[in-house]
């Protein structure tokens, strides 16, 4: 229907600002102290207050942000192809790096912060192991999903290894990358906060760190907030770059036949 994009963004900010008013009205129907629920007005106020410091410590997230997202991409891609082209490279490594994604962050971060120090390279450490994986199976999957009788084609034509993965290969495998670049975008938001709540003296991470230790449960919300925004903008633009790069996949079925029955 014609209406249908209005209706998906009208119809969930609706949902959120009715989710608020009930929020309000029961803060102050039951007296709930602010302190442990504070209301949408104070998280607001709040945040009007913390605006500039909140501005400040948001940038410097969004840039350990983007410094971790962007070298566990270029780790995850060049990897991928190095598994899918030597298959014995994939069967000695893949225990490992599968051992590494399921230790928990939460007792990772200490023991690089005691390896590495305080500074910037254990919580780089951190977002590349974070980033990496996603990245890299998804697009490993996607190698693998060329069409057989293309393959057979360019082996007919004499196309060498390498010109088989140039054209053929890596546009098969974007949708899969795309998938897990969404994935590890939204993955690398979170990743930065545990980093600077594990250690640090900037970035959202420290702020909440902060307010949580001053019990300000509206500072918080007001840093819980900023980690969603960062989060959702993120993944806003991993699904921007997977519309303006992949032109050539077909239409959904909604999309096809105009108005829906």
């Amino acid at each position: 229907m014609a209406n249908k994009p209005y209706r998906s963004v009208l119809l969930p900010v609706a949902t959120l600002f009715g989710l608020a008013l009930v929020w309000q009205a029961s803060c102050s129907l039951f007296g709930i102290d602010p302190w442990m629920l504070p209301s949408p007005l104070d998280i607001a106020e709040r945040m009007g207050t913390d605006a500039a410091r909140l501005a400040e410590q948001s940038a410097a997230t969004l840039t350990l942000a983007l410094k971790g997202i962007g070298l566990g991409v270029g780790f995850g891609v060049v990897s991928a192809i190095l598994f899918h082209l030597i298959p014995g490279v994939r069967t000695a490594l893949s225990p490992v790096i599968i051992i590494t994604q399921n230790i928990p962050l939460i007792a990772l971060g200490p023991l690089l912060m005691l390896w590495f120090g305080f500074g910037i390279l254990p919580k780089l450490i951190l977002l590349v192991l974070v980033c990496y994986f996603p990245v890299a199976w998804s697009m490993l999957a996607g190698l693998g999903q060329a069409e057989p009788h293309l393959r057979e084609y360019l082996a007919m034509i004499g196309a060498k290894r390498w010109e088989v993965l140039r054209r053929l290969e890596l546009p098969a495998s974007l949708p899969y990358f795309f998938s897990g670049l969404k994935i590890t975008a939204t993955y690398s938001i979170s990743s930065a906060i545990v980093a600077e709540w594990l250690g640090g003296s900037e970035g959202i991470g420290h702020y909440l760190v902060l307010k949580k230790n001053g019990y300000d449960t509206a500072g918080v919300f007001s840093a819980i907030i900023c980690i969603v925004a960062l989060s959702l903008l993120f993944y806003g633009i991993a699904a921007l770059l997977e519309r303006l790069v992949i032109r050539w996949r077909p239409p959904r079925s909604e999309e096809k036949g105009g108005k829906a029955a």
